[in-house]
C-alpha cells in the first residue's frame, strides 16, 4: 500500500486509536504496524477474527491481559545461557499465569459462541505450570528471592539476621553511654558501604577509634565504624557474600529451567500479542459503534450511513453511497466548504479500515470491497522546494496513478483539473476521467467544472453527485446527494444577502439559455429528490413503528412465558412440599411397622396391619382428576338423595343430602352443605363393591440383598429432604448388612455437605465418614462406614 495514500487518508490516526485499545506492548506494536491487505482471503480472516472477539467482548466482557509482558528478550538470554535476574523471572512467571488465565477465559467464552480462529490461537498457548510454580516458589511479588527458595539460603539469612541483631544491640549500648553521646552528632545507627556506623563529630575523631567510611557534605560529621564491631561487621559481610552466591545459584537454576522452554514460551508471547491485538480491534469497534461489513472482491461498495471515524459523533453527517453496480464513477460537484473532500476521504478511509480487518462505522448491511490498491490525489500538494505549482503537483500524482492503477483499483481525485485555465482544466479532467473509466476501475472525483456535469450525464456508468446546500440558511448540510449535480446557488445567495434585484436580473441575462435550462433541471431534480427523501423518511418511520410494535409484542410474549415458568416452578415447589410431607408420614408409618414387628415377634396382627396400611394410603396425596366438560347434548339425568355427584362449577365431588325443589338440591361437600342447581351436577356411577381383604403377615428379616443400593444421590434436594432420605437409606443399608455407603451431595455452596456430615456424626449406626478420594467424586461425595 502506498504510504502517501495512508498519510493522505490519516490512517495513522486510526492506528493510534487502535494502539490505545491494546493492553500489552505486543498488541500495541501490532496495532502500530498494521497495514491494509489486498488479499481477499486474508482480509476475510482478519474480519472474522475481529468478529469473534467482538462477540466475546459483548457476551463475556473484557478479556484478561493483566500480568502479560513481552519477555522475548529475557527468553533469548536464557536460551544462550545467560542468568536472568529476579524481576525478569517474575515477569516470565506472571506471563505464564496470564496466558493460562486468558486461555481459560476463551475456553469458557467458546461455550456461548463459536470462536474457531481464536480457538486455533489459544490452543497454541503453553501452560508451563511446573516452571511457573518453580518461579513463584522462589521469587515473591516484589521480585525478591524468598528464604524458602533453598534450605541453604534460609540458613544463611537466619544467621545474617541474628548477626545484625547482635551488632545493633552492641551499638545501642554504645550510643546510650553518656561518654560516647557527647561525641556523636546524633544518637543513631546508620549504614555506610553495607557496614554499621555511627555519626561522630569531626572534633572527636582522634578520641573515637574505628574506621571512617564516609563524611557529611559539610565535613562536620564523620561516619565511623567502631573498633568493637569491626569483626562483627566482617562476619556480616561474609554472610552477605554467601547470600549473594546462593541467590545467584538459585537464579541460574531457574534460568536453566526457562531455557528448556524458551521456544514455546516465545510462541506464547506472539500468540498473546495477536489475541490482544484482535480484542483491541473489537474494543475500537464497540467505541465507534462500528459493524462488520459484507465483503466482496467484485468492486462493489455500498455504505449505509457511513461516518468518518475521526469526526466527533455529534458533528459527523452520515454518508449513503453506492459504487460499482450501475455506475463505477461518481463525480461530485458543488461549492467549496460543502464537504466534498470529507465525503471522498470517508469512502477511502473506510475502505482502508476494511482491508485492515477493522469494522466500519456504518449501519448493518454495508458492503465493502477488497481492492488491489487505493490511490488518492487530495489537497494542495504544492512543493516550494521542488518548485512545483498546485497544478503541477496534482498532475505529478495523477501521472503516477495512471501508471500503476488496474481495473481492481479505487481512485479518489479531489478538485480534478484545478489550478489552471478553466477551459483547458475541464477538458483535461474529462480526458483523465474517460481514460480511467474505460479501464474499469472505481473512481470518486470532485470538481468545480460544470462541463463535467454534462459528461457524467451523457456517459454510461458515470453518475453525478453533489453536496446539499440549504439556500434558506446559506449553509451546507454536508449531505451527499448521489444522482443530483451540484448547483452554483450564486444568484440565490446574492439575493438572500440583499443584492439589488435589477443587478441579479441583469446577471441572469448574461447566462446562456442552455446553462439556465441546466440549472432549472438541476433545481427540479433537487426538488424531486427532496420529495422522495421525505417519503422515504415517512416510510422509514412507519417501518420503525411496526418494528417497535413487533418488539413490544415479543416482549409481552416473553413476559408471559416468564410468568408461566414462575407459576410452573411455584406449582412444582408446592408439589415437592406435598410429596415431602407424604414421605415423612410414610416414614413414620414404616417406623410404626418396624416397632410392631419388634414388639410382636415379627408377626403383626391383622387388624393392626390394616390400620397402618390405611394410614399409609391416606398419606399419599390424591391426584386430582380433570372433570370433563359437560356436553350440551347430554341426556337429562335423575338426581336423588344419597347419590354421589360432581359439581361442575366447583370441580368437587359430593353427596346429595336432600331435594330442595324440582331444580335444586342440597349437596354435602366435605363439612359444608351448599344449594346447587341440578343442571350444575353430574351423577357419578357407583363404585364396584370392594373385595374382601386377605390376611397379611409382615416379617422383618435382616439379610443382604444383591440389588440393594450402595449410593444415594441427593443433588437438588433441600437439607430437610436430604436428611430424611439419608436416614431411610442408612436403615436399608443396615438391614442389608452393607459395610460402607456413598452419599452424593455435590459441591455447590457446601450447605448440603455440612448438614449431611453433621447428621452422620450423630447417627448411631455410622462408625466414621470421609470425603471421597480422587476417582470417587472428591468433595462432592461422602463415604460412610457402618457399624
Amino acid at each position: 500500500m502506498n504510504p502517501k495514500v495512508l498519510h493522505t487518508m490519516e490512517f495513522s490516526k486510526i492506528l493510534n486509536r487502535l494502539s490505545d485499545k491494546a493492553q500489552t506492548s505486543m498488541g500495541k506494536r501490532l496495532a502500530e504496524e498494521l497495514l491494509p491487505s489486498s488479499d481477499f482471503e486474508e482480509v476475510k480472516n482478519r474480519l472474522a477474527s475481529t468478529d469473534e472477539a467482538y462477540h466475546v467482548d459483548r457476551l463475556k466482557g473484557s478479556a484478561p491481559f493483566g500480568g502479560i509482558r513481552d519477555v522475548k528478550s529475557s527468553l533469548h538470554r536464557a536460551r544462550i545461557g545467560g542468568m536472568l535476574n529476579s524481576s525478569e523471572l517474575l515477569e516470565i512467571g506472571d506471563t505464564i499465569y496470564g496466558g493460562r488465565r486468558l486461555k481459560r477465559f476463551l475456553q469458557a467464552a467458546e461455550e456461548a459462541h463459536a470462536i474457531p480462529r481464536l480457538q486455533s490461537m489459544y490452543e497454541m498457548i503453553l501452560e508451563a505450570r511446573e516452571l511457573e510454580t518453580a518461579i513463584k516458589s522462589c521469587i515473591d511479588d516484589q521480585a525478591d528471592v524468598m528464604d524458602g527458595a533453598s534450605s541453604e539460603l534460609g540458613a544463611i539469612r537466619r544467621e545474617l539476621r541474628s548477626g545484625e541483631s547482635r551488632v545493633r544491640d552492641r551499638l545501642e549500648q554504645m550510643i546510650r553511654s553518656s561518654s560516647v553521646q557527647k561525641m556523636l552528632q546524633d544518637p543513631i545507627i546508620t549504614i555506610r558501604n553495607d557496614r554499621y556506623c555511627v555519626p561522630v563529630k569531626q572534633e572527636y575523631r582522634s578520641n573515637f577509634g574505628g574506621i571512617v567510611h564516609d563524611q557529611s557534605s559539610s565535613g562536620a560529621t564523620l561516619f565511623i565504624e567502631p573498633e568493637a564491631i569491626v569483626s562483627m561487621n566482617n562476619k556480616l559481610r561474609e554472610l552477605k557474600l554467601k547470600e549473594e552466591r546462593e541467590i545467584e545459584k538459585i537464579l541460574l537454576m531457574l534460568s536453566a529451567k526457562v531455557a528448556e522452554q524458551a521456544d514455546p514460551l516465545a510462541v506464547n508471547v506472539d500468540v498473546l500479542g495477536d489475541i490482544d491485538f484482535t480484542f483491541a480491534k473489537a474494543r475500537m469497534a464497540h467505541e465507534q459503534k462500528a459493524t462488520l461489513p459484507v465483503l466482496n472482491d467484485r468492486g462493489y461498495l455500498k455504505l449505509k450511513r457511513g461516518r468518518h471515524p475521526l469526526i466527533a459523533p455529534d458533528k459527523v453527517v452520515p454518508l449513503d453511497v453506492e459504487l460499482g453496480n450501475q455506475f463505477s464513477t461518481i463525480i461530485v460537484t458543488g461549492p467549496n466548504t460543502g464537504g466534498k473532500t470529507v465525503s471522498i476521504k470517508t469512502i477511502g478511509l473506510l475502505t482502508l479500515m476494511t482491508m485492515s480487518g477493522l469494522f466500519v462505522p456504518a449501519e448493518e448491511g454495508s458492503q465493502m470491497c477488497v481492492f488491489d490498491a487505493v490511490y488518492a490525489d487530495i489537497g494542495d500538494e504544492q512543493s516550494i522546494e521542488q518548485s512545483l505549482s498546485t497544478f503541477s503537483s496534482h498532475m505529478t500524482n495523477i501521472i503516477s496513478i495512471l501508471k500503476n492503477m488496474t481495473p481492481k483499483s479505487l481512485v479518489m481525485l479531489d478538485e480534478l483539473g484545478a489550478g489552471t485555465d478553466p477551459a483547458e482544466g475541464s477538458a483535461l479532467a474529462i480526458a483523465i476521467l474517460e481514460h480511467m473509466h474505460s479501464m474499469g476501475c472505481r473512481i470518486v472525483a470532485s470538481t468545480h467544472y460544470s462541463e463535467l456535469k454534462a459528461y457524467a450525464y451523457e456517459r454510461k456508468g458515470v453518475i453525478n453527485a453533489s453536496m446539499e446546500f440549504d439556500v434558506n440558511t446559506l449553509s451546507p448540510t454536508y449531505r451527499l446527494l448521489v444522482g443530483v449535480p451540484g448547483r452554483s446557488n450564486a444568484f440565490a445567495i446574492a439575493e438572500r444577502l440583499g443584492l439589488s434585484s435589477d443587478i441579479i436580473h441583469n446577471a441572469r441575462g448574461q447566462v446562456k439559455e442552455e446553462d439556465q435550462r441546466v440549472e432549472s433541471m438541476i433545481a427540479s431534480l433537487a426538488e424531486d429528490r427532496l420529495t422522495a427523501e421525505q417519503e422515504r423518511n415517512t416510510a422509514e418511520q412507519l417501518r420503525q413503528e411496526m418494528e417497535r410494535q413487533r418488539k413490544a409484542g415479543e416482549e409481552q410474549r416473553r413476559r408471559f412465558e416468564e410468568q408461566k415458568e414462575k407459576l410452573l416452578e411455584k406449582a412444582e415447589e408446592q408439589a415437592r412440599e406435598t410429596v415431602a410431607k407424604a414421605r415423612a408420614e410414610a416414614e413414620q408409618i414404616i417406623a410404626d411397622l418396624r416397632r410392631l414387628a419388634a414388639e410382636e415377634g415379627a408377626a403383626i396382627k391383622d387388624h393392626k396391619l390394616t390400620d397402618v396400611r390405611r394410614k399409609l394410603d391416606q398419606a399419599a396425596p390424591e391426584k386430582r382428576q380433570k372433570t370433563p366438560a359437560r356436553s350440551a347434548s347430554a341426556k337429562p339425568q335423575t338426581i336423588e338423595p344419597g347419590d354421589e355427584v360432581v359439581v361442575y362449577s366447583l370441580n368437587q365431588k359430593g353427596h346429595v343430602v336432600e331435594e330442595v325443589s324440582t331444580t335444586e338440591v342440597m349437596v354435602q361437600l366435605g363439612i359444608m352443605k351448599i344449594k346447587v342447581k341440578k343442571s350444575d351436577l353430574e351423577l357419578v356411577a357407583a363404585a364396584p363393591a370392594a373385595k374382601p381383604k386377605q390376611q397379611v403377615k409382615a416379617t422383618v428379616k435382616r439379610s443382604r440383598d444383591e440389588n440393594v443400593r450402595t449410593e444415594l444421590d441427593l443433588r437438588g434436594a433441600n437439607l430437610d429432604e436430604a436428611i430424611m432420605e439419608t436416614d431411610r437409606f442408612l436403615d436399608e443399608a443396615i438391614m442389608s448388612n452393607l459395610g460402607s455407603v456413598y452419599i452424593i451431595h455435590g459441591k455447590g455452596t457446601g450447605v448440603l455437605r455440612t448438614g449431611i456430615q453433621e447428621f452422620l456424626r450423630k447417627h448411631k449406626h455410622v462408625k466414621s465418614y470421609r470425603l471421597g478420594e480422587y476417582g470417587e467424586g472428591g468433595a462432592g461425595i461422602t463415604v460412610a462406614e457402618l457399624k
